[in-house]
């Protein structure tokens, strides 16, 4: 073979491989190329999904938080409801007797005027006069009462809406039981109220006791101590 031929088909293969490279090489980059796009496109896919479930997260946590404040608020509500609750509860027990009570206000012992006998009383005096009796008792704790005492008791029984005082001979009957002079009544609440009532002039200590001698001491303390009422509360005659 002589050398033209030799060189021609050397000349025409390598111009084949050439080209065979080009083709190959264009290929090779245009599959780079879609594959690299497609993987792209998949991973921006990918992050736009995380995207979206992290904006719904974040409003969801936002809406648990309102949630949250909601429910802290109702409790610091009915926190404070059932104190306000417990706090009047409170105020009714005492004032119907089922709980000790202790704070400030008077304490009035009265008591028989033994000095005054019927010999020594004058013609026209009445020896009853320097006794007590069930009457000054319920006159004294209704004057109490009235000028806003929130506990009561005489010689430590207590006073309820439903407490009878009556005279049984020489003794006086509270709430049943038999008591008798001295009689120290303990009355919780304003002491300026109180005692503003109590001593007003016409009023039962100005007078008759003071008159009579019946009274004994008249001291504001600022811990009385009142125990509750152990009988049986009829609340139909509270009610009444």
């Amino acid at each position: 073979m002589s050398k033209k031929k030799v060189a021609l088909i050397v000349g025409i293969m390598c111009v084949i491989l050439t080209t065979a490279i080009v083709i190959q090489y264009k290929t090779v980059s245009n599959a780079s190329k879609i594959t690299g796009t497609s993987v792209n496109s998949e991973l921006k896919t990918e992050v736009l999904k995380w995207k979206e479930k992290y904006e719904q997260l974040y409003v969801e946590l936002g809406k648990s938080e309102e949630r949250l404040e909601k429910i802290r608020e109702i409790a610091s509500d009915n926190n404070k409801d059932s104190s306000d609750l417990q706090n009047e509860l409170k105020k009714l027990n005492a004032l119907i007797g089922t709980t000790d009570v202790q704070g400030k206000g008077i304490v009035i012992t009265i008591a028989d005027n033994n000095k005054v006998t019927n010999e020594n009383i004058g013609l026209l005096d009445d020896i009853s006069f320097y006794l007590i009796h069930d009457r000054d008792l319920l006159r004294l704790v209704n004057e109490l009462k009235n000028a806003g005492a929130e506990a009561i008791s005489i010689n430590d029984e207590r006073i309820i809406n439903t407490t009878s005082i009556t005279c049984d001979g020489n003794v006086v009957l509270i709430n049943g039981k038999k008591m008798s002079s001295p009689f120290v009544i303990k009355a919780i609440g304003s002491q300026e109220a109180i005692l503003g009532a109590i001593e007003r002039p016409g009023g039962l200590l100005r007078n008759e006791l003071y008159k009579y001698g019946l009274v004994s001491s008249i001291e504001k303390q600022d811990k009385i101590l009142i125990y509750k009422y152990n009988g049986v509360i009829n609340y139909k005659s509270i009610n009444q």
